[in-house]
């Protein structure tokens, strides 16, 4: 089991496919862990080297003393990468791990392939509401959120039909550790791309779940038109709208690789 040891934490990653493929890196959501991505990982594993990973306190990665900002998260995509000696990956992320993808497309673009981000915002939330869960789930843990969260995650068909696999989502978020949970929504409460947007200049793409409560399709929509070269498409779900939606999220995001790194993405809606 790989884990990359750094001064106050350690990271578990995954990395599967052909060694000699393209890198593409999955970065997973608040609350969620690397097992999120099974359906791309199955689908894409041949044709990409694929690097999965539980963000700190997430999964089977520890974490130092919060409270985190968005640079934290990234700096620890990069000390993968440099530890596995990738010099330029695919990178995508949902959540807050668009928001993880956004600072490296502002700030560390000569690493990237091309960027996707998926249910996400260029700012996510007010920073009271943030502030309001943080002091929820230091006073009464994350169990009395689990309601909500599957609401917010899921729509209700998609729970019905997939009652385990919801439920082992929900059981994964229970797991997260608390202080780690509570420092990763203080990162969130402070990420804002809304000036920085057109500083991104690898090819994006966005994708939202048409019914997602939490990042709406408009909050996807402004970030494809506020890059440089974006393109933003919505598919059938609510918030991890990769597992609700996995084929046409795989195929969406599959098409997207595919593209040549240098070519000028149309801002479109499809």
């Amino acid at each position: 089991m790989p884990f990359l040891e750094l001064a106050q934490h350690r990271l578990h990653y995954l990395a599967e496919g052909p060694a000699d493929a393209p890198w593409l890196t999955f970065c997973n959501s608040l609350g969620t862990d690397l097992t999120m991505w099974a359906p791309q990982v199955s689908a894409l594993a041949g044709h990409f080297r694929i690097l999965r990973y539980d963000r700190r306190g997430h999964g089977q990665s520890s974490a130092p003393p919060g409270p985190f900002d968005v640079a934290d998260l990234a700096a620890d995509v990069l000390a993968l990468w440099d530890e596995l000696g990738i010099e330029r990956s695919h990178f995508c992320g949902l959540s807050i791990g668009g928001l993880t993808g956004q600072w490296l497309g502002v700030h560390a673009p000569h690493r990237l392939r091309t960027l996707t981000v998926a249910a996400t915002a260029a700012k996510i939330g007010s920073a009271e509401s943030w502030q309001a869960r943080i002091a929820q789930v230091r006073q009464h843990g994350l169990r009395p959120l689990v309601a909500g969260t599957g609401e917010r995650w899921f729509s209700a068909a998609f729970a019905q039909a997939h009652a385990a696999q919801v439920d082992d989502v929900l059981q994964r978020f229970l797991a997260t550790d608390v202080e780690a949970y509570t420092g990763c929504c203080h990162a969130v409460a402070t990420a804002d791309f809304r000036t920085q947007l057109d500083r991104i200049d690898v090819p994006l793409l966005a994708i939202a779940g048409d019914e997602d409560p939490v990042c709406p399709p408009p909050d996807l929509r402004a970030i494809a038109d506020g890059v440089v070269s974006g393109q933003w498409l919505a598919v059938p779900g609510r918030h991890l709208c990769n597992l609700e939606s996995p084929a046409a999220f795989t195929a969406a995001l599959a098409t997207h690789l595919s593209m040549p790194e240098a070519a000028s993405h149309p801002r479109s809606a499809r």
